[in-house]
């Protein structure tokens, strides 16, 4: 493992990047080409730009956007200026964006107006109110600057993108780069909003310095290079897409290809036009593209490494991507963004191993497998997750209660995730302990029975759910995608997964799907899926 240069924090990795290599591509959006020289210069207009509103190195900026090249500038102009980035899911609505907002305490904001037909500052103003007579919103009175990526509002306290900019003039550029050079690596550079889908979001802290380390150390597991070209398909808002998708494409030279919404026919368009080198997101990305009925007629010659995690991944879609789409190494791994990169199957890894675990932990992180009562679990025997190491974060914000509850009294943290070691050392994630299953007094996780269910070979995609059952508690329902040309029916597919699973991990119920919902960053959206459930339920 080659070690990280000594930048230490994110201002200083982009100098010396962008002075050593200045007309490197970092960026490919549309029209829009950026090099690291054009990265530096812009993002050291929005430090000063901000720096004029009164930001001050700790403050928290807040940005609401789909995956754009504008959203890398402003995450280093901010981090310039030694404040913190907060990333703002584009899923999010108004009332859920206020509540970060405010508990976060965010100077300012910046958005774009419009995405897919909403209108988000619409959507902010009916959840907070309108303007007061200094600031964009009253209710928010922490945001006391409003930045428009598109577009433009008679908003107080609002500027449009290129006026914004123009703020820069009124800053000495030698005061900002004394705050940027000022930068600590312990310093905290962005807050995280984590488990919104299952519960009140928290804030989780990250300083410039771990995170530097972890995912320069992620792309030498992964290849990612110089003249690599990778499609950040998560989005920026989440730990995914700014640390790998962003900081690592500047750390190691590669261009990244920002992607405000997944479509796969646009991603094959994508590989051919650009020459995309790299995919990376969860199997069911992998899996709707090979599903594209053209993928056979188009070039894909130039894809090089595949990055697959966040759920199991059947043998079949890895022989899959290397036989069809031609990658030339898959890596699968495992992460969370209070723990960062935790393990990684490595180069040479069978496909056995790369398909049925997250491989093993990475240097500078330790793990640990734990039963109900807390003792260590064995080898092969299944345990919650714990980490410790650098990677692990500072904690949540504002929640120091919640931070306490999260580490056992001798520093570890709990993930909450449920998985087993074999003797190599290869972590093979089960499922989480909040989504655990208790069928008839039997332990069930969702995750390996999807696994399971992708061994009948009419499935391309798989996802579980528990529902309340009078007489075992709870029972299995499955929703399914089958593979192109296939159409088995949910009497097929129950009596398949009988003959082929025990019989508490068996779905009672089997739904057929053309396509599974998905989240912002691509992993399947179960809460969508218990919605389902509970009106099938209801409406018998």
């Amino acid at each position: 493992m080659n070690e990280i240069p000594e930048w230490g924090t994110l201002p200083r990795m982009l100098r010396q990047r962008a002075t050593a290599h200045p007309q490197s591509v970092a960026v490919i959006d549309g029209d829009t080409t950026l090099s690291l020289s054009d990265i530096r210069t812009q993002a050291s207009q929005v430090a000063r730009a901000l720096i004029s509103r009164g930001v001050v190195a700790g403050d928290r900026i807040a940005v609401w956007a789909p995956n754009c090249w504008q959203w890398v500038v402003t995450a280093f102009g901010i981090w310039d200026c030694g404040a913190v980035v907060v990333p703002l899911s584009t899923r999010g609505k108004g009332i859920e964006t206020a509540e970060v907002l405010r508990r976060t305490g965010c100077r300012v904001l910046v958005a774009i107006d419009d995405f897919l037909g909403t209108s988000y500052i619409d959507q902010l103003a009916t959840a907070v109110g309108g303007p007061s007579s200094d600031a964009p919103f009253a209710d928010l009175p922490d945001v006391h600057t409003l930045v428009l990526l598109q577009g433009d509002r008679n908003i107080p306290g609002t500027f449009p993108w290129e006026a914004f900019l123009d703020l820069h003039d009124t800053v000495p550029l030698e005061a900002a780069e004394k705050r940027a050079l000022a930068v600590e690596p312990t310093d905290i550079f962005e807050i995280l909003m984590t488990s919104g889908t299952t519960g009140q979001p928290k804030g989780v802290m990250l300083n410039g310095g771990q995170i530097l380390r972890a995912y320069w150390d992620w792309a030498e597991v992964c290849g990612l290079g110089k003249g690599d070209r990778l499609a950040v398909v998560s989005p920026f808002a989440h730990g995914f897409g700014i640390n790998a998708g962003m900081i690592a494409c500047v750390e190691r030279l590669a261009t990244m290809v920002p992607v405000a919404v997944f479509d796969p026919d646009r991603a094959l368009d994508m590989v051919e036009n650009l020459g995309l080198t790299t995919l990376a997101g969860p199997p069911n990305l992998f899996s709707r593209i090979l599903s594209d009925p053209e993928l056979d007629q188009r070039d894909t010659s130039s894809l090089r490494w595949a990055i697959v995690g966040a759920a199991s991944v059947p043998d079949e879609l890895v022989i899959a991507l290397q036989d069809r789409l031609g990658f030339e190494r898959i890596t699968n791994a495992y992460g969370l963004i209070e723990g960062s990169v935790v393990t990684m199957t490595r180069p040479g890894d069978p496909t056995a191993v790369v398909a049925g675990s997250a491989g093993r932990v990475v240097p500078g992180m330790e793990i640990r497998l734990v039963d109900s009562d807390g003792a260590p679990a064995r080898t092969g025997e299944q345990g919650e997750i714990q980490i410790r190491g650098y990677g692990v974060m500072q904690g949540y914000w504002d929640a120091p209660q919640l931070t306490s509850d999260a580490f056992t009294s001798d520093g570890w943290l709990s993930t909450g995730d449920v998985g087993s070691l074999d003797c190599e050392g290869n972590l093979r994630i089960v499922g989480r302990t909040k989504e655990m299953l208790i069928v008839g007094g039997f332990n069930a996780y969702p995750a390996e029975i999807e696994s399971l269910l992708l061994h009948n070979p009419k499935l391309a995609q798989a996802a579980v759910i528990g529902a309340p059952d009078d007489v075992l508690g709870e029972v299995v329902w499955a929703f399914v995608v089958p593979h192109a040309g296939e159409n088995p029916t949910e009497e097929e597919i129950v009596a398949w997964a009988r003959a082929n699973m025990s019989n508490y991990k068996a779905p009672r119920r089997v739904l057929v799907l053309e396509t599974l919902p998905v989240t912002a960053n691509g992993k399947i959206a179960k809460a969508s899926l218990r919605e389902r459930v509970d009106q099938l339920r209801t409406s018998v």
